[in-house]
């Protein structure tokens, strides 16, 4: 049924239409506020569900969240967009529906074809950010805003498009055609409908700026930091006593739980640990990280998975053994791959989501050492001393992050390898020599800040790099607000 909307214009009670008279079964007759009105049906310029999801194809390829498992930040930023761009269509396709407010959408989309710089090596930045505002009224033309939004080619639509072009020409006096519809305002005032000219004006201001918002929310977060203070003074002490009596290094968290959910977990740890305190005396001098699954990570943190019982973490504790002889079998094949590749370092950088499980490192580790035993590189044994390096599964290439370290795919060609690293250690030491620079400005700038704002912290997640947060930290200075 394809969809349709009336319009109706003018305050009094008259016919609205773009031609004389009304067209037949193309008219609707009503009575709005006691006035009579008739509004003529506009067919919008449509495509089918099975059609818009083909013509969207080279877009999901790219923004698709299963494609950003090592970037969780991003991975939940585009499953956000994409259920409201969804939800969007879905409104368009609607039999009768009022047009959709406008959306204004943030999307991290995938370079799908691998880009090089200046030195030849691959960048690791592989994804830009693209924000836009949806204000379609047909699905046609959503589609076509998105891809083009996303600098996404629009070729596989020309066959689409050449129709749509085509019915336009030859449409006939007394069909139906699609206009933008602009109803007066009685309407949206006697209907209480939103005026999406209102609402598009209010989805285009600029953001705002840092003393405004610090403005509007300042009392609610004085109130919840107030509220919020017995609580937090509760998780220091617990935290504080778990440390002391079971003789760890520190406590920590995976995710960014609450401070209730935080205290409830670590009073749990302490219930077993008066339950059955010789349990826990195989925890000293470790790192306990409560995440999602029990187990050792790949730094050899002890990871307690929250949503399991005691019986289990006690179970995890009689296989701590086991897991710190894993540990020492993959720190062995760390330094078996640096021998064999002149010295550089194997490292794990820790991202923002789910840990990396000690079995999940010694798998790729072992993968890599046999696949780069056999072969003897002719590497000098000190040539990439200094240098660093990190194994991924999911990458086809090598390539230089911007900070200095190698990312290096486990089922990568060795002699690709070899001619890689030779040709891009001068340019690695250079970047590190830069990373350097970069984070012990940054540890000034951000001692300034505490200082000449009076701030008690200023913290950053770890996917903001130095060369973002030092810019950031200048700004806030310079433009200091009186709420800071």
């Amino acid at each position: 049924m394809p969809d349709t909307t009336a319009q109706l214009q003018g305050s009094s009670g008259v016919h609205a239409s773009r031609g004389q008279g009304c067209f037949g079964t193309n008219t609707i007759l009503g009575r709005l506020g006691g006035r009579c009105v008739c509004a003529r049906m506009v067919q919008r310029r449509n495509l089918s569900g099975a059609d818009a999801i083909n013509a969207l194809r080279p877009f999901y390829f790219a923004v698709h969240p299963d494609f950003f498992g090592r970037h969780p930040r991003e991975r939940e930023v585009n499953d956000n967009s994409l259920k409201r761009l969804n939800g969007y269509l879905e409104n368009l396709q609607k039999p009768g529906a009022r047009s959709p407010k406008p959306a204004n959408l943030t999307f991290y989309v995938r370079d799908t074809k691998e880009k090089a710089d200046s030195s030849g090596s691959l960048l690791a930045s592989e994804f830009r950010s693209v924000t836009f505002t949806l204000q379609s009224k047909d699905v046609l033309s959503t589609v076509l805003d998105v891809l083009r939004s996303c600098s996404l080619s629009v070729e596989h639509m020309q066959d689409v498009l050449k129709d749509e072009t085509e019915k336009s020409s030859t449409q006939q006096p007394g069909t139906a055609f699609y206009r933008p519809i602009k109803w007066d305002k009685t309407y949206y005032t006697f209907t209480g409908f939103r005026d999406p000219e209102q609402e598009l004006e209010q989805a285009r201001r600029v953001e705002p700026t840092l003393s405004l918002w610090l403005r509007n929310n300042e009392s609610e977060a004085t109130k919840k930091q107030n509220a919020s203070l017995p609580r937090r003074e509760e998780l220091k002490r617990l935290k504080r006593e778990l440390i002391q009596k079971l003789g760890l290094l520190d406590i920590r968290w995976q995710r960014k739980w609450g401070v209730a959910h935080k205290c409830s977990q670590l009073q749990s740890l302490g219930r077993l640990s008066t339950q059955s305190p010789e349990a826990l005396h195989i925890l000293r001098g470790h790192v306990i990280v409560f995440t999602d699954q029990s187990g050792m990570n790949a730094s050899g943190h002890v990871m307690l998975g929250t949503m399991d019982v005691h019986h289990q973490w006690t179970k995890l504790f009689e296989r701590l053994p086991s897991y710190r002889s894993l540990f020492q079998q993959s720190d062995w094949l760390k330094e078996r791959i640096s021998h064999l590749l002149g010295g550089i370092q194997v490292i794990h950088i820790e991202r923002m989501g789910p840990a990396l499980p000690l079995e999940e490192l010694y798998s790729t580790l072992n993968t890599f050492h046999k696949r780069l035993f056999p072969q003897r590189l002719s590497l000098h044994p000190r040539s990439m001393q200094g240098l660093t390096m990190s194994l991924e599964n999911d990458r086809s290439t090598p390539c230089l992050h911007e900070m200095g370290h190698f990312i290096i795919p486990t089922m990568c060609d060795t002699l690709q390898l070899q001619n890689f690293l030779q040709s891009q250690a001068q340019e690695a030491r250079r970047r590190m020599r830069r990373k350097d620079k970069l984070e012990a400005e940054e540890e000034d700038i951000i001692s300034s800040c505490l200082q000449d704002l009076s701030l008690h912290s200023l913290s950053k997640e770890p996917s903001v790099l130095s060369s973002q947060m030092i810019p950031c930290c200048r700004r806030l200075m310079e433009e200091r607000s009186p709420q800071m």
